[in-house]
């Protein structure tokens, strides 16, 4: 038994009460953040454009502090990024997460130095609470990878810039620095095949034991240990015993996840975002992640329907109710203020408060007033595929609007690993199942505005392909699951299956 082994347990018992303490008084809780965040930044040019040292209530702030999106309060983070002090957040930020965004371009999201906390704690409480339902530390003295962006750092008037992942990476803890892989040199390459190559060489014979990462690019190293190896990940990797996850639902990747590693692992699901970590799973047998109410983050919900009338409802922690879908709203530590992040969550419990991430505001199929959101998307696909040999590799869906003689319909694009034996059979179940979720979905059905869905197979390794010509392969990049338009389906039309390879 190691010192890390040692003090593991104990260690984890104190978080679990720190946890437990915020977790038990959430309301309390969420309002001394509120009140916090808005005298910490009163004299700051936002506040005081905002009135913030007049405002007393959760009201007063909603009142004065409207909704904004990253183009709304982009003439602020212009100001930030020029150099200027004391514009969003008392003095300067210590970092720049650098995103792509669809409208403004590259994004420049501030990390603080009382916001990186946020990122740094949760996804060590995150294992900790692992440990501390479990029991299981012996992972701990193995290797550990989180498949990432490069750490490699820019600088930008003298503030630095990066990908978040990269940011992360400068604050390991030493304690886990030695167990860390790939090395920093590998880290840093660029290009995302290279780097997974390289990867899998620094780590094929090591004792791994955690690995974690966007289920889309895990599987690719996977699959690249798996065709070096010829064996199975578990077989590879035998003590290999948790494997932590973020960024998509997991569900559609979890059968050929099984597969690969050749038995099954625990898993931890975090929620981070370049904005702030909000949440991760608790409990291993309780579905939805536990919201980090005490991060320096106060949240606000509006309802995903009502989003865009004219005036929307914002509420707090306290009004939220179990099963609607609703628009998460942050203001943080780092100077963004009642600003929209674009995901969609719902809460699965309420004592303590739970969500899933059910997709994002701006990735829906609303064509025909459907109002197809991404949750719905891939529990329709997980439902019509589970207990049959099918096995799907990624999937993305958009409306096909302009047809010729024959009713518009939602064209999914699916990439299967292991096919159908009967495509109209699959598509006929996934269709009956997201009729039965959405009740617009099966009122245009039925009513003959809409027919059933049809499925265009995505050749082998398509998906990919179609990342790297964006310049989107690897990283925190991610496939939308569904579109309101057809940019990416046109962008998919050359690495689909013909009729002459299909038959």
């Amino acid at each position: 038994m190691t010192l890390k082994t040692i003090l593991a347990k104990p260690f984890a018992n104190y978080i679990a009460k720190k946890i437990n303490k915020w977790a038990n008084n959430p309301i309390t809780t969420q309002q001394n953040v509120l009140n916090y965040l808005i005298a910490k930044a009163q004299h700051t040019k936002f506040g005081q454009d905002h009135k913030f040292s007049t405002i007393k209530s959760y009201s007063d702030f909603v009142t004065q502090v409207p909704v904004r999106d990253y183009e709304g309060i982009r003439h602020y983070i212009d100001r930030v990024v020029a150099g200027e002090p004391n514009i969003l957040w008392k003095g300067k930020p210590l970092y720049f997460a650098k995103t792509s965004g669809t409208t403004s371009g590259s994004k420049y999201i501030p990390i603080t130095k009382d916001s990186i906390s946020s990122h740094t704690n949760a996804a060590r409480n995150a294992i900790l609470l692992y440990i501390k339902e479990t029991g299981n530390i012996d992972f701990v003295n193995g290797k550990m990878i989180f498949l990432q962006g490069s750490p490699v750092l820019q600088t930008k008037n003298g503030i630095k810039l990066g990908r978040l992942s990269g940011i992360v990476a400068h604050y390991i803890p030493k304690y886990l620095q030695k167990n860390r892989m790939p090395s920093w040199d590998t880290n840093c390459i660029e290009d995302w095949d290279t780097k997974v190559n390289a990867i899998v060489n620094e780590t094929h014979n090591q004792n791994m034991t955690v690995i974690g990462g966007i289920p889309s690019w895990v599987q690719m190293y996977f699959e690249k240990l798996q065709k070096q190896s010829n064996q199975p990940i578990g077989t590879i990797f035998k003590n290999f015993k948790l494997f932590i996850f973020g960024g998509v639902n997991f569900e559609p990747y979890r059968n050929k996840f099984e597969t690969l590693i050749g038995r099954k692992v625990d898993s931890i699901e975090l929620y981070p975002a370049s904005e702030g970590f909000f949440a991760f799973q608790d409990k291993q047998n309780e579905k939805g992640m536990l919201l980090q109410l005490n991060s320096g983050i106060f949240y606000e919900f509006i309802k995903a329907d009502d989003f865009f009338a004219e005036q929307p409802k914002r509420i707090g922690i306290e009004s939220v109710e179990l099963g609607v879908n609703y628009v998460i709203i942050v203001s943080t530590t780092a100077g963004l203020w009642a600003y929209n992040i674009g995901d969609t969550v719902e809460f699965t419990s309420l004592k303590p408060y739970r969500v899933i991430v059910s997709g994002r505001i701006k990735h829906f199929i609303s064509a025909f007033g459907e109002h197809v959101i991404g949750k719905e998307v891939e529990q329709a696909l997980q439902e019509a595929t589970e207990g049959k040999n099918i096995a799907v590799t990624e999937f993305t869906v958009a409306p096909k609007i302009n047809t010729q003689n024959e009713l518009p319909y939602h064209e999914w694009f699916i990439e299967f690993e292991t096919p159908p034996k009967n495509n109209v059979a699959l598509q006929h179940a996934i269709d009956q199942s997201l009729q039965k979720q959405n009740s617009y979905y099966f009122d245009l059905i039925e009513g003959k505005v809409l027919q059933p869905l049809k499925i265009s197979v995505v050749k082998k390794d398509g998906f990919r392909q179609y990342m790297k010509s964006i310049g989107k392969l690897g990283g925190q990049n991610k496939i939308p699951r569904l579109s309101n338009n057809r940019k990416i389906a046109e962008a998919l039309a050359k690495f689909l299956v013909t009729h002459e390879e299909e038959n």
